[in-house]
């Protein structure tokens, strides 16, 4: 028994050490492509708005795939899906690197959809991976670790893309194909499935197809607002497929015995509260991070480079607090340690909307921490709660779900700021700031139009941020998985208060 014991413990690490070269090498790979979007764009001859979609391309696919794959690894298990991601991942990364300037970029746009879905395979499978080995209470600290390797990445992406973009921009894809090479081949040999799954079940592929269809299409009409490439007449267009699709959704899944998303899920007042918080907190934050770039390389008036290296206290913060909040999950719930941190990011987005271009560094630091330090503190526990509501047969689906609603609220955010925020500014200065930097000191009225802007966007994100707090504070508290190791969750006083019987 206790030989047993002690091979659980040690595969708790070796998971780990998979999926933290996943998050890495996926959060790396953000960072580092913002910084070497300048040489792209010129050595490519692409314009503002395909530079854009060559980021936003990678989180309309993974948003939109990852319920589905999430149901898929309840059926067939985790393994082999994480290792498919990692192999999908890596080839997206080769053939971005081979993008051709006839092509204007656009080819790069498609080699990051199949990125995008290599990271969706990485991002759902990770998490249920982790809450699979993290028995006995441990799960917060297992994801508190893994996030990390995330911030890690997002930590060294600005230098590593620097370095490899003054080389040639094309290796800041070509880095990830020996790394994604190495985690496959590690994840193959490594990680095995620890839960047994029920047997007979079957893949819902109406459901899964009306509703990649139905929110694809929404979120790739929300984008094309922000950054627009066809007539409105299209957009409206494909909010009516967006929305048909997802009608279709909800009637397949009422008739459904083995639905691709188990409504059932959302009874649970833990997981639909949670949920919920994350969505809001991914539309609070989605496009926070893209707005201080702007206003580094604007009012600031940095380079690429050095705006990415000027970012370090949000990720450094985070990377702190939240393998410490998601061990303090574990032996004291979720629900104070999730609102403290939103809360605490809500101070740090109010400050950042009375900064200017008089801030002194120092102090646009200590702002970038606290927002940093509050979404590390609300990151973890709250990702434990979702996954410590469900059973082990639905883990799968529970991290898609919670995936998907933090990337969506995130791209909703990005298509309310950026209009907000940059719709006065010419997109001839804009496209100059953002890839380019150097301020906006030839142009008083944009720069006066996008501070006037940004002040608004992070207030805006500071209001939901407040209405995401008081939704993590109504929802029902939690204890760890229990120390026996078995899936169901045992409850405290204040827990069985809470939670009525069939929640």
């Amino acid at each position: 028994m206790e030989s047993r014991k002690v091979n659980l413990h040690d595969y708790e690490w070796v998971v780990l050490s998979v999926t933290t070269t996943g998050a890495l090498l996926a959060s790396i790979q953000g960072s580092a492509l913002i910084i070497a979007l300048p040489d792209i764009m010129t050595d490519l001859q692409a314009g503002f708005l395909t530079i854009m979609w060559v980021l936003l391309s990678y989180l309309l696919i993974t948003t939109a795939l990852v319920p589905v794959i999430g149901r898929l690894a309840d059926i067939v298990g985790r393994k082999n899906l994480y290792n498919a991601g990692f192999a999908v991942f890596t080839v997206g990364s080769l053939l971005a690197g081979f993008s051709q300037f006839q092509f204007h970029a656009w080819d790069m746009v498609v080699s990051r959809v199949i990125q995008g879905v290599g990271g969706a395979l990485l991002f759902t499978n990770s998490t249920a991976l982790v809450t699979d080995a993290f028995r006995k209470g441990r799960v917060g600290l297992g994801l508190g670790v893994n996030q990390i390797a995330g911030a890690a990445g997002f930590l060294l992406g600005p230098v590593v893309g620097g370095v490899l973009a003054s080389i040639d921009w094309r290796w800041v894809f070509w880095i990830n194909v020996p790394l994604g090479v190495f985690g496959t081949l590690w994840g193959m040999r490594r990680l095995r499935e620890p839960e047994t799954l029920p047997a007979a079940q079957t893949f819902d592929w109406k459901g899964s197809l009306s509703f990649t269809l139905g929110l694809g299409a929404a979120l790739l009409a929300a984008s094309l607002i922000a950054f627009p490439l066809v007539g409105l007449q299209v957009v409206y267009a494909l909010f009516a497929i967006g929305a048909a699709g997802l009608v279709v959704f909800f009637l397949v899944e009422m008739h459904e015995s083995q639905p691709m998303l188990d409504f059932s899920l959302f009874r649970d007042r833990l997981f639909s509260f949670a949920s919920l918080a994350n969505a809001l907190n991914g539309l609070a934050r989605g496009a926070v991070l893209f707005l201080l770039i702007f206003f580094l390389q604007g009012p600031y008036g940095k380079d690429p480079l050095t705006a990415g290296i000027m970012m370090m206290p949000f990720g450094a913060a985070f990377m702190l607090v939240g393998p410490v909040s998601g061990y303090l999950s574990d032996h004291y719930g979720s629900r104070l340690l999730s609102t403290l941190g939103l809360l605490v990011s809500s101070v740090g987005l109010y400050l950042l909307s009375t900064i200017g271009p008089a801030t002194p560094y120092w102090l646009l630091a200590v702002y970038m921490a606290v927002m940093g330090g509050g979404s590390g503190l609300f990151s973890s526990p709250n990702t434990n709660a979702i996954m410590s509501s469900v059973v082990v047969e639905r883990r799968g689906i529970a991290a898609g779900v919670g995936t998907m609603l933090m990337n969506t609220g995130q791209m909703v955010s990005i298509a309310i700021v950026f209009p907000l925020v940059l719709s006065q500014i010419p997109q001839d200065v804009m496209f100059r700031v953002f890839l380019y930097g150097g301020g906006m000191g030839n142009d008083p009225q944009a720069l006066a139009s996008f501070e006037s802007g940004l002040r608004e966007a992070f207030l805006l994100s500071f209001a939901i941020t407040i209405l995401a707090a008081l939704v993590s504070a109504m929802r029902p508290s939690h204890r760890p998985l229990g120390e026996l190791g078995d899936s169901s969750q045992r409850l405290s006083p204040e827990d069985a208060m809470d939670r009525q019987p069939g929640d």
